[in-house]
């Protein structure tokens, strides 16, 4: 097939494949958006090199990852865990041509990200996520619903989409619990704390109703005008009480979600009952937060212990 019909093949296949993992393995819009977009990045490249998706050699998809972790033409090095993705859309991709026998081998069976030395997520200590909870003051809707909305987040560590798809039947106050839907559309049961529940009663019985009116909206969480509170505007709401909490530049809405889980192991949880918690299909991604809970404790020894520092050369 000639090069310059490569785009056009790349572009059936991908909406093949889209379809499939919409229809058959339920995945978020959020994903399959996030997958749509690595693809066309990949197609780019394929149409550089001249080369057609069916026939590509397992150096190519090496080469397309190495341009990538780089950087090319003014676009800076990409993020870790962005290039990880990237290469799980690659190998999901053939995967499927291979079912569908579009092709006889699958050339990222041996794909690798290029070896960098990983960074562990960010995470606040108890006194900092005490300060971010006490920012939102007063008692009016918008006060009541942030406060209930970081105190839930911290709570259960939820996603940032599992908490802005959050709906009202999926809460079970009295019981404790939340049913969480995860990535793939995976539920999951979350414990909810005591200050937590105080937190979400406070804002479903006060402000909730004033923000919702007449609507029948089944969102918990609502923007100002009632309507269910977005992604960007869960982002906007964590970054204003960050700002007045001096935690400028180090909170996120996965912040919260990877302290609750360092939290956790420091408080003695095992390393089975976080990764239910948290909706990990592979208990080899919930192993990192013991990592950051090895470090913490490294941090503690040597501020606390009178004798961890050496003394200095006089």
């Amino acid at each position: 097939m000639a090069a310059i019909d490569a785009p056009r093949r790349l572009t059936d296949l991908t909406l093949e494949f889209m379809a499939y993992l919409e229809l058959e393995r339920g995945l978020s819009r959020h994903t399959l958006e996030a997958y749509r977009s690595d693809l066309q990045q990949y197609g780019a490249f394929l149409a550089r090199a001249g080369r057609d998706p069916l026939e590509v050699l397992p150096s190519d998809l090496a080469a397309f990852v190495s341009e990538l972790a780089a950087g090319r033409e003014g676009h800076p090095p990409m993020a870790p865990a962005t290039l990880q993705r990237k290469i799980a859309c690659l190998r999901s991709f053939y995967r499927h041509l291979r079912r569908e026998q579009l092709i006889e081998h699958d050339p990222t069976t041996q794909l690798r990200p290029p070896r960098t030395r990983g960074r562990l997520p960010k995470v606040l200590s108890r006194d900092e996520v005490s300060r971010l909870l006490e920012q939102p003051r007063g008692t009016s809707a918008a006060a009541l619903r942030d406060r209930a909305l970081l105190e839930m987040m911290y709570a259960c560590g939820l996603r940032a989409s599992e908490a802005t798809g959050l709906e009202l039947s999926a809460l079970d106050l009295e019981g404790g619990v939340l049913r969480a839907c995860g990535k793939g559309s995976k539920e999951r049961l979350v414990p909810i704390g005591t200050k937590a529940i105080e937190s979400l009663n406070e804002y479903l019985n006060k402000a909730r109703p004033r923000l919702v009116g007449l609507r029948e909206e089944q969102r918990v969480f609502v923007n100002l005008r009632g309507g269910p509170l977005s992604r960007q505007g869960l982002y906007k709401i964590i970054q204003r009480h960050a700002r007045t909490a001096g935690l400028e530049g180090r909170m996120s809405p996965h912040t919260l979600r990877h302290t609750f889980a360092t939290h956790l192991l420091a408080g003695g949880c095992d390393l089975r009952s976080l990764q239910e918690m948290l909706g990990h299909a592979d208990i080899a991604t919930t192993q990192i937060y013991t990592h950051l809970t090895a470090e913490r404790l490294r941090d503690v020894y040597f501020e606390a212990h009178p004798r961890a520092q050496l003394p200095r050369a006089s």
